[in-house]
């Protein structure tokens, strides 16, 4: 790997905190970039000077053709950004090649969410009380009643928990602690689930809280197994993802009522227009049971 992308990769470890995720990706996305400056110019990283914005314009019409999202093209536009942003900081280059080209114009998109039936079917039908059956319905029971990501999920150590007051201490985005409360069963499967965490045979004296079968951390291939599997035990009519209980757990405080600012602080996001796409779901419900109930809204039938 060339120096200055060594020394990109290691300034978003270092100084901006990326997560493990988010860094690989934006390793793969660059490599990528400079795979096909090889092939197509005979050009490296190492060589930013020489790199123009034809030849970043030409890449992303490369993946529109190969039939790429254009959220995956934004994001391969974003690590690209945040590397030439990097080496024109640090006076590598002059000129920044990047500036000017844009994301390319997405539709809104609305998150995919579970309504509340489905969400007690999945969380309440399960009765394993096994080591894994307590630390994969504990596991469900967070995402869901806290709202967290799964990487945070994965990243909390025994010791982030005050189970006296019922909250545990995340660390999110950027390296960001933010305090957010467990619902009362959640408590309660943790607790049994710790009586049990020993069977895993925890390696190297780990405090994960999560454990998986070879005594370390869970990894996050596994969570999402955990989930998918979860949802197809109970028969669901879609087959969800660890970021879909997110998702719900956010449409169902605004639909109860809370304070989008309150809903933003327990996602940890930084800003308010990212909370707000929720809201499109919630007003949609509101407009539903508007049009049904409402005598001067009905539709002639």
């Amino acid at each position: 790997m060339n120096k200055y992308l060594n020394n990109y990769l290691s300034y978003l470890k270092g100084q901006r905190g990326f997560s493990p995720a988010t860094y690989r990706a934006y390793e793969t996305d660059l490599l990528s970039f400079e795979k096909y400056l090889k092939d197509n110019f005979s050009l490296t990283l190492e060589q930013p000077d020489k790199i123009t914005k034809k030849h970043i314009t030409s890449f992303l019409k490369t993946l529109h053709l190969q039939g790429f999202k254009k959220t995956s093209i934004s994001r391969k536009l974003s690590a690209l950004r945040g590397f030439f942003k990097f080496l024109e900081k640090k006076k590598i280059i002059d000129k920044n090649p990047i500036i000017g080209i844009s994301n390319p114009k997405t539709g809104k998109h609305h998150p995919k969410v579970l309504n509340i039936d489905q969400i007690t079917k999945l969380l309440d039908k399960t009765q394993d009380y096994s080591p894994k059956g307590l630390r994969n319905r504990a596991l469900l029971e967070l995402l869901y009643g806290s709202g967290l990501r799964i990487s945070e999920a994965l990243s909390l150590d025994i010791d982030d928990i005050d189970f006296s007051q019922g909250l545990i201490k995340i660390r999110g985005k950027g390296d960001k602690e933010r305090i957010v409360p467990i619902t009362s069963k959640c408590r309660e499967l943790m607790l049994r689930y710790l009586e049990q965490r020993n069977a895993f045979n925890p390696k190297d004296r780990t405090r994960a809280l999560f454990l998986g079968v070879r005594g370390k951390r869970l990894n996050r291939r596994e969570a999402v197994r955990i989930v998918e599997r979860a949802c197809m035990k109970v028969s669901l009519p879609v087959l969800i993802s660890p970021h879909t209980l997110r998702h719900s757990f956010a449409t169902h405080m605004l639909e109860s009522g809370a304070d989008l600012r309150i809903v933003q602080k327990l996602l940890g996001h930084s800003r308010l227009s990212t909370t707000q796409r929720y809201t499109h779901i919630t007003m949609g419900k509101i407009a539903h049971i508007y049009d049904n109930a409402h005598p001067r809204a009905k539709k002639k039938r």
